[in-house]
């Protein structure tokens, strides 16, 4: 768990090297740390709309509208790390921006959420949307967790599916999803000797690391729920 937060860690501090120079650029145009928080959410509110008017008027071998949203994704969550950057480096840290950040990123991921399983849905994924769905509850759960858990005064942190770590599966398996489709085809399917049904078709390229999500998300939640409660444990022998 130490080595998985140290990476983490590692990898977020050269992140932010990549991006500094644009954070100064976004503080000099006068943007607020909530100002870019907001950016973010009506951009994954766009990630909505696109998977919306995918399954309305798409059909169900055009998965462009999946590479488009999965690109939106990627880039709405870059203001994930934005907003917290033109906080530090801007010196507007504050309370609230704190708890204005934590809100409407869950407003954002519900959002996302709501637009994929109205795809999937439209598109007939009906299992696939169970899912999506699935994934959503762990994902709201992951952070309710650790909120609710510091509230009580212990921490509740760790775990493989954060949200950056949703975020880029979510969105470059979308992207990697519409690019295949351009090569395989959108209706491609892989079928196995002996087997009825097909054990894999170009949507699956999404719709597999959402099922990864569903399962991990939970796990990630169930762990940190168990972490609380040793954390609680100890802090009453006190």
């Amino acid at each position: 768990m130490e080595h998985q937060a140290s990476l983490r860690t590692n990898l977020q501090l050269g992140i932010y090297k990549v991006i500094d120079p644009f954070v100064k650029v976004l503080i000099k145009l006068g943007l607020t740390p909530n100002a870019v928080t907001t950016i973010g959410f009506v951009l994954n509110i766009g990630v909505a709309v696109i998977f919306i008017v995918g399954a309305e008027e798409g059909n169900r071998g055009d998965l462009t509208y999946v590479g488009w949203a999965g690109g939106l994704i990627l880039f709405a969550g870059l203001f994930d790390m934005l907003d917290g950057q033109v906080a530090r480096l801007g010196n507007m840290k504050s309370t609230f921006g704190a708890l204005y950040d934590s809100v409407l990123d869950r407003y954002s991921e519900l959002i996302m959420f709501l637009g994929i399983c109205y795809y999937l849905v439209g598109h007939h994924y009906f299992l696939s949307s169970i899912f999506a769905f699935i994934a959503m509850i762990g994902s709201m759960m992951v952070s309710y967790v650790r909120a609710r858990a510091e509230g009580l005064g212990v921490d509740a942190k760790g775990g493989l599916m954060q949200r950056p770590e949703r975020v880029v599966t979510i969105g470059f398996f979308a992207i990697l999803c519409g690019v295949t489709s351009l090569y395989i085809g959108g209706n491609y399917k892989l079928y196995v000797p002996g087997i009825k049904f097909h054990v894999f078709e170009t949507m699956s390229i999404f719709t597999f690391p959402i099922v990864m999500l569903a399962i991990l998300t939970n796990v990630t939640a169930f762990n940190r729920l168990r972490g609380a409660k040793k954390a609680l444990e100890q802090k009453n022998k006190q």
